[in-house]
C-alpha cells in the first residue's frame, strides 16, 4: 500500500465525522430557510406529505454529498501537500 494512502486512512476517519456534523448542521439551517421550520419532516411522519417528505430527502442528500466532496478533496489535497502524492 502506497504511504499516502496509508497516511490517509486516520484523515479520511476523522473527516468522516465531521463530515456529517457539517452536513447535518448546514441542512438544519437549509431547511429553516425552505420550509421555515425547526425540524425536517422524517419518513414516517404521518402529518407530513410525499412531496414534503422527498423535497426534505433530496436536499438532505444533495447537501451531505456536496460536504462529503469538499471535505474528501481536502483530507486528500493536504495529504498531497505532505506527502508528494496523491492518495489514490
Amino acid at each position: 500500500m502506497k504511504k499516502s494512502k496509508l497516511m490517509y486512512k486516520p484523515v479520511g476517519l476523522l473527516m468522516g465525522a465531521a463530515t456529517g456534523m457539517m452536513a447535518g448542521a448546514l441542512f438544519k439551517q437549509a431547511w429553516k430557510l425552505l420550509g421555515h421550520e425547526e425540524d425536517a419532516p422524517g419518513a414516517t411522519d404521518e402529518e407530513r406529505s410525499w412531496r414534503e417528505i422527498l423535497l426534505a430527502a433530496a436536499v438532505q442528500g444533495a447537501i451531505f454529498a456536496a460536504v462529503k466532496a469538499v471535505v474528501d478533496r481536502s483530507g486528500a489535497t493536504a495529504v498531497r501537500k505532505v506527502t508528494g502524492t496523491w492518495p489514490g
